[in-house]
């Protein structure tokens, strides 16, 4: 997005490599259930006009933002921007996108876009109130192009979408993570969000804390676990996510080897595993993430 198409610029003192941020009447989607954000079972929505979530960056360099909004929460988000100037293809096309959208419960659309470097390489964004203030965040994946994937967290910054924390990129150009969901894992009064690191290679879970003091937000790495996964190449969803059937939040992931699907759980030092039967497709993870036993 050009800064012609904006109505003025506003400093912010964002990097640079994200263009744009305008307010538009309309209305999208819905969020995720509250406490827990999960991947679910959505597939990923290809081209423009997606729902759900999306990814974000700070500390690159230049962020052009244009239509100051009042204080709104999020209601929903998207991504826009179709781009394959970053080929990876991991989820089933080389289409990414350069831009998120995020819907006020006022109705207008805020936006921001990547003009180069980095993409969202995503099923879709995630909604997830993790500093406990009643609004939600969002919760994506973005990858660099030579630096591959991390997870970032974007919201509302004094009336503007931007970026307010990511946890680094992996490092490696074409290195993915698949999100599994954000919830109060150990039960502490402290939102942990997971994912698993390089789902095809790694095969390892991380858990990484959501840190707030003062105006200081930080991601912090907790726990980790290999031998997970919970996506295949060429996929277009993500498996599995957090549940909570009654005794507190599950992660919901396969083994390494796609035979048996695990609830995970997360007691504030370590992971602990426990397999809920053979894997037999999507089917077994959706009767997971319905507490439902798995035949």
């Amino acid at each position: 997005m050009s800064s012609q198409a904006m109505p003025g610029k506003v400093g912010t003192g964002f990097p640079s490599g994200i263009a744009g941020q305008e307010a538009m009447l309309g209305k999208v989607g819905t969020g995720f259930p509250s406490g827990i954000a999960s991947s679910g079972q959505a597939p990923r929505r290809r081209l423009s006009l997606l729902r759900g979530l999306a990814r974000g960056a700070l500390l690159m360099s230049g962020l052009w933002l244009a239509g100051a909004a009042a204080a709104q929460e999020i209601t929903a988000a998207r991504y826009e921007g179709p781009t394959t100037r970053y080929p990876h293809g991991v989820l089933g096309d080389e289409i990414e996108h350069t831009g998120l959208a995020v819907t006020l419960s006022d109705g207008r659309v805020l936006r921001a876009s990547w003009e180069r470097d980095v993409v969202f390489e995503d099923t879709e964004p995630r909604l997830a109130d993790l500093d406990g203030d009643g609004a939600p965040e969002v919760i994506v994946v973005e990858s660099h192009e030579t630096q591959g994937a991390r997870l970032a967290i974007w919201g509302m910054v004094s009336g503007n979408l931007a970026q307010i924390t990511a946890t680094p990129f992996i490092g490696t150009r074409f290195r993915w993570l698949a999100p599994v969901g954000a919830a109060d894992l150990d039960g502490d009064g402290v939102m942990e969000l997971a994912y698993v690191d390089r789902p095809h290679l790694a095969k390892t879970l991380r858990v990484w804390r959501y840190e707030t003091q003062g105006r200081t937000v930080r991601l912090r790495e907790v726990a980790s676990l290999k031998g997970v996964t919970n996506h295949r190449i060429g996929e277009v969803d993500i498996a599995g996510g957090i549940r909570d059937c009654g005794q507190g939040p599950e992660m919901i992931v396969a083994d390494a080897g796609w035979r048996e699907v695990l609830a995970l759980r997360f007691d504030g030092a370590k992971i602990s595993q426990q397999s809920l039967g053979a894997h037999r497709g999507r089917d077994s993870f959706a009767r997971a993430m319905r507490c439902e036993t798995l035949q």
